[in-house]
């Protein structure tokens, strides 16, 4: 009985994590800029979103472990290669500062 209960524990909680991994997934795809896609040289913005948008429904609704597993695959190929090319794109990727910041601060060009 109690390893019943912790089986129904382990599931639940892969299924939340999934769950939160995909939709955190779908909306920073949902927030990022059409064009920046295209300029990252990554599948469209519809693609991303479709993609992310069925694993986030399989997820909510599809109890099957294959599929929960796709969506978080898919989900954490966007957050290793689709996410950073487009922060680079889109200017996110930098600390803040100018563009003549070096590593040690500002650079004055030699005077």
């Amino acid at each position: 009985m109690l390893a019943d209960n912790f089986d129904f524990g382990l599931w639940m909680i892969t299924r939340l994590v999934f769950l939160v991994t995909s939709v955190t997934a779908l909306v920073m795809a949902a927030v990022a800029r059409e064009d920046a896609y295209r300029a990252a040289d990554k599948k469209t913005k519809s693609f991303w979103l479709i993609i992310l948008g069925v694993a986030v429904a399989v997820n909510l609704f599809i109890p099957m472990l294959f599929l929960s597993i796709a969506g978080l695959i898919a989900a954490i190929v966007f957050f290793v290669d689709v996410r950073p090319a487009l922060a680079q794109v889109s200017g996110g990727g930098r600390r803040g500062g100018s563009s003549s910041d070096g590593p040690y601060g500002p650079y004055n060009g030699g005077r």
